[in-house]
């Protein structure tokens, strides 16, 4: 055996090391990872395949029970009326009076459990009758006020006696437009000739949130047709029309159909992104076996080269380590006639010029450059020390006040908000965060304050979806939404508006932030307008709007001082800020541009 490897030594000796390389790349490297990795692939892929059918399988039957229990409730009772003779003779007793009606539509609602049975499980119900005697109001009205809705329409056309109808703006009056969700049954047990209904309103926002509240890392569409009716993602806004599916948002989805009183609905379940990584790491133990067993040879054929060249190539690299050092540590060995003993005699003639070079210039450029990045680590530290009880003492005062005035247990959920805000806090390893990162922040932020202030504050956020990568300093836009909140609004005894828009312009990105609450005179919107146009680390020892100043200075130093500040307002009506960002071309600079993607 060792005569072997040393004929085999002698003979690669021969070679250059450019096709020692090849050699060593083919054999060793690029044929067992070609097996390996088609290996991995295929079983990997197969077994992501399968666990991602599974687990959307089962999320569209929870989803599913969820819905038909909900829906179910409203079924058991909508037949509970339906065959009950008392409410059939209420609804077609001919009353003479309006006196003789309230009386003993009182009396019939008194004795029945109904209404908070309902109330309990987020419905409404309304009985409606073609009986002219009756007086409008309350849980019974006449059938013209059913008559021209969308879900009685299609009930009738759909020659059905009960149903459930997905519609948008289903009401008479038509004074608001919102998504409605209707279960409306005919009452003709009894009497088939008299027109008489039970509608169930679902609360279209709790059904919403039941669905968000299963905490699915999957987006669920729960459609109609082409029409999504529910989600758990950006598609259950009920203040606007129903969206339309088109193929590229289901593709790959799992598709789930159920049927609810007649209406067809389909469950889709979109697979979650980067599954296919989480599916390697669960088959780990195959890769590393598959890695013990292509090494064992390559291992073997090293050794070989080992003999060769690779103790040289070793002490080389070695040595090549003192570069980040103060000086370099030339190469004993310069024997041999290949071009490894060439480049270590080149190596150490290197060594020798650089090694003065260092003592003379890089050595004291180097401090200087150690001095300035100190320098700047220590102002940003000192920026983040005062951002972070700022921004916690308003917060945790939101969750004190809504505990003593509220006493109830949604505190849990403005605790969850508070962590989504701590996190930003506590994590300063990089000042930079994407404009997505920082909008779910301001979310978070105004939703504890909805919490506070109830319906005195209301917000809008719009940001161009090319917009979202592009990176900002952490805490920009909400220090002036925080500032807008309890300067603007918190001081406002009627209802507000808070609006954030984010949009690129021509030369970079502009962000605006307006409220509509108490506003500021001219001389305070002068000088806030001053103080953020020469924002400085001086200003903030002074005291005053720390948070504002703060994040001015920040924009400033990552922008090189050309982030542009304009405060706009009127006293009593409101106050806009906006924020001109430049856009740096790519690769203008060595350093991340606080706008590049």
């Amino acid at each position: 055996m060792g005569k072997a490897l040393h004929k085999l030594d002698l003979w690669m000796d021969d070679f250059t090391i450019k096709k020692k390389f090849y050699i060593f790349y083919v054999v060793c490297v690029l044929i067992p990872l070609i097996v390996t990795d088609s290996v991995v692939f295929l079983t990997t892929a197969k077994f992501d395949r399968e666990r991602r059918e599974h687990e959307m399988s089962n999320i569209a039957s929870a989803v599913e029970y969820s819905l038909s229990s909900m829906i179910g409730n409203a079924g058991e009772i909508g037949n509970s009326i339906y065959t009950n003779r008392d409410f059939e003779e209420f609804l077609s007793k001919r009353y003479t009076n309006s006196a003789e009606y309230v009386a003993a539509y009182q009396n019939f609602l008194s004795g029945t459990l109904l209404e908070n049975a309902l109330g309990m499980n987020s419905m409404i119900f309304t009985l409606y009758t073609d009986n002219d005697t009756i007086v409008n109001g309350g849980r019974v009205n006449t059938l013209d006020k059913l008559r021209n809705t969308e879900s009685y329409l299609q009930l009738n056309e759909e020659a059905k006696s009960k149903g459930l109808f997905f519609v948008y703006d289903d009401s008479s009056s038509r004074i608001t437009r919102e998504r409605r969700v209707i279960y409306l049954q005919r009452l003709d047990f009894y009497d088939a000739e008299t027109e008489k209904y039970l509608k169930i309103e679902f609360d279209y926002g709790s059904m919403v949130r039941i669905i968000k509240n299963m905490n699915y890392d999957n987006e669920v569409l729960i459609c109609e047709g082409d029409r999504i009716l529910l989600s758990n993602g950006q598609y259950g806004s009920y203040g606007s029309e129903f969206q339309r599916l088109d193929n590229a948002t289901i593709r790959d989805a799992y598709e789930h159909t159920i049927s609810l009183y007649g209406t067809d609905l389909t469950i889709y379940v979109k697979p979650v992104e980067n599954s296919f990584l989480t599916s390697i790491r669960n088959e780990l133990p195959i890769i590393l076996l598959l890695l013990v067993a292509n090494v064992i040879f390559p291992f073997w054929f090293v050794q070989i080269f080992n003999r060769s060249f690779t103790k040289r190539i070793t002490e080389l690299s070695r040595v090549f380590k003192s570069v980040d050092s103060d000086h370099l540590i030339p190469m004993p060995c310069e024997d041999g006639k290949d071009e490894i003993s060439s480049m270590i005699r080149n190596y150490n003639r290197m060594v020798e010029r650089t090694n003065g070079l260092i003592e003379t210039v890089y050595k004291n450029k180097i401090r200087e450059q150690e001095i300035l990045v100190g320098r700047k680590n220590a102002e940003l530290l000192a920026l983040h020390s005062q951002i972070n009880p700022h921004f916690l003492f308003n917060v945790l005062e939101s969750i004190r006040m809504h505990s003593i005035l509220k006493k109830e247990n949604e505190t849990a959920d403005m605790v969850s908000k508070l962590a989504v805000m701590q996190r930003q806090y506590v994590e300063w390893g990089n000042d930079s965060v994407s404009i997505f990162q920082e909008i779910e922040f301001v979310k978070a932020y105004l939703a504890l304050q909805k919490y506070r202030f109830g319906e005195r504050l209301n917000y809008d956020i719009e940001v161009d979806r090319e917009c979202e990568n592009f990176k900002i300093p952490k805490l920009t836009i909400v220090t002036f939404v925080e500032n807008a909140c309890v300067h603007g609004i918190e001081s406002k005894s009627s209802p507000g508006w808070i609006f954030v828009r984010i949009g690129r312009q021509e030369e970079g990105l502009e962000i605006e932030i307006e409220d509509t609450g108490s506003g500021m005179t001219e001389a305070k919107l002068a000088k806030l307008q001053n103080n953020m146009r020469n924002a400085s680390i001086e200003m903030l020892k002074g005291g005053g709007r720390v948070g504002i100043i703060n994040a001015c200075v920040r924009l400033k130093m990552v922008t090189e001082n050309r982030a542009e500040f304009c405060v706009e307002g009127e006293e009593g009506v409101g106050t806009t800020v906006t924020i001109r960002i430049p856009c740096l071309q790519e690769g203008k600079t060595d350093a991340e541009s606080i706008v590049s993607r």
